[in-house]
C-alpha cells in the first residue's frame, strides 16, 4: 500500500461520482526496466486530499515501447472505479489499492475494451493496420524503388 499523500492537482481532472467531487489522473511511468509500466490512475477527494485510490489496470502504458496493448482511460471507468472501490470499503482517510482484472475491465467499463497497440507513428486499434492511423505518412524503403 502506498503512503497517503496527497497527489499533484496539475494534469488532474474533476469527476462527479455519486454526489461527491473527486480529482483523478493518470498516474506518471515507473518502468521497471523491462518496458512493461502497467496504466495506473489515481482518485482523491477534491475536498479531502491525502486518501489516494490507486486502480491498476490489466494493460500497459501508452507510451510503452514493447507495443503491448492499452486502453484510453474515460470518466466512465473512473467513475465506476471508485463506486467499485468505495463497495469495497474506501473511506476518506484511508489509502485505497483496486487491481482490475481483465474479466472486470469490460463490466467498469460497460462494453468490451477498445484496446489500442501502440505504433511508430501513434495508435492502432486492436487488429487494425496502417490505414487505421489518419495522419501517417508512410516510409517507403529505397530498395523497392517507389521512396
Amino acid at each position: 500500500m502506498e503512503a497517503a499523500v496527497a497527489m499533484p492537482k496539475k494534469g488532474s481532472r474533476l469527476i462527479i461520482v455519486d454526489d461527491a467531487v473527486y480529482r483523478w489522473r493518470v498516474r506518471h511511468k515507473r518502468d521497471r526496466g523491462d518496458g512493461w509500466t502497467p496504466l495506473r490512475f489515481t482518485v482523491e477527494l477534491a475536498e479531502e486530499p491525502g486518501s489516494v485510490l490507486v486502480v491498476t489496470l490489466p494493460c500497459a502504458r501508452p507510451d510503452n515501447w514493447r507495443g503491448e496493448r492499452t486502453i484510453t482511460v474515460r470518466p466512465l471507468l473512473v467513475g465506476n472505479c471508485v463506486r467499485r472501490a468505495v463497495e469495497q470499503g474506501w473511506r476518506p482517510g484511508r489509502s485505497c489499492t483496486l487491481d482490475v482484472t481483465e474479466d472486470e475491465l469490460a463490466a467498469l467499463l460497460g462494453e468490451p475494451p477498445r484496446y489500442l497497440i501502440p505504433f511508430l507513428w501513434g495508435m492502432i486499434p486492436e487488429g487494425g493496420g496502417i490505414e487505421d492511423l489518419p495522419r501517417c505518412t508512410q516510409i517507403w524503403s529505397r530498395d523497392n524503388g517507389t521512396g
